[in-house]
């Protein structure tokens, strides 16, 4: 292996340059590494690291990150970030390192960043059907806002789209006849995979409702009518979740509630219909089946739970 005399630091765009041309890892994937990454320059800025070479990077400095990171405060908690926060940070350094394994760059092998050991169980909050339908009708239909959140809810529930998914909906996707009915959509997803959605006939009858109402030439689904007029109407991640927090405020459900909550509650009440795990994988868009069996864990539980009442092994009355 050769030296590299530039430090890090230095290497760093050229990494990205490689991602891109390279690894063909999509835009959205690179600004969250690059994100991650900031803090591992920032490190090593604060720690007089700046001059830092890819073959001196030591074992202790990846300690010492560590530590650095275990105390990095959450902006919007102010607690320290979770373990699983902390394990992403290290998956960057990870990246990075391999980059420089691929270009016969000597430095520290990646296995050599050790990621936090996590709870082996990952819990999953999920709102029931009655919690659903409480949610859906709390918007005021007889307002422009009440009908586009109305729209926005239902969608959610509906297809299982992430929210980033969601604001990229434009209206020629949605092609609504007289009679509204079940749509299928295609939309590419996270990692720039396209997969098909559904929008159920309940649902397809809220956004028609709302489109009724809208007199502008935008091109996106959902908008903003609040804001600088000069800029794009499309919503905003941030107002999608800040829609959903009022209505569970206005419900009166759990505020732990997000819009990653409805697409949980979405593939939790797919799995307890009986839908297969694998077909549940492809309406979430998931590229492991890894990631889509912690639903499996809420099933199990609620099974456990009618066990334990109607079969719990007590003595029978004669």
């Amino acid at each position: 292996m050769k030296k590299e005399n530039s430090p890090i630091i230095e290497n760093i765009p050229r990494f990205f340059e490689f991602l891109d041309i390279e690894k063909g890892v999509s835009n959205k994937t690179q600004e969250t590494y690059s994100r991650f990454l900031k803090s591992f320059i920032l490190f090593l800025e604060e720690n007089n690291l700046r001059d830092l070479k890819p073959h001196q990077l030591t074992d202790e400095h990846v300690w010492k990150y560590r530590v650095y990171l275990s105390k990095r405060l959450n902006k919007r908690k102010g607690e320290p970030i979770t373990k699983r926060t902390r394990n992403y940070y290290l998956i960057a350094l990870r990246a990075l390192l391999n980059y420089f394994a691929d270009r016969n760059i000597q430095s520290l092998p990646s296995e050599k960043v050790k990621l936090a050991k996590e709870s082996k169980e990952k819990t999953v909050k999920f709102l029931d059907l009655k919690q659903i339908e409480k949610l859906l009708l709390t918007p005021n239909n007889k307002t422009k806002t009440g009908l586009r959140d109305r729209a926005i809810l239902e969608t959610f529930f509906s297809t299982g789209l992430r929210v980033a998914e969601l604001v990229s909906l434009n209206r020629e996707q949605i092609k609504i006849r007289e009679k509204p009915e079940t749509l299928e959509v295609s939309i590419i997803g996270k990692g720039g995979h396209p997969r098909i959605v559904y929008f159920s006939e309940r649902t397809v009858r809220a956004i028609y409702n709302y489109l009724k109402k809208r007199k502008d030439k935008e091109k996106a689904l959902f908008i903003r009518y609040r804001g600088p007029k000069d800029a794009s109407l499309r919503i905003t991640p941030r107002s999608v979740e800040s829609i959903v927090k009022k209505y569970v405020k206005k419900a009166g459900l759990p505020l732990t509630t997000t819009p990653h909550t409805l697409r949980h509650s979405y593939a939790t009440d797919l799995l307890a219909q009986g839908v297969d795990l694998r077909l549940i994988q492809e309406f979430l868009g998931h590229r492991n089946i890894a990631t889509t069996q912690i639903y499996t864990h809420i099933t199990s539980q609620k099974l456990r739970e009618v066990h334990q009442k109607f079969h719990s092994g007590k003595e029978m009355k004669e």
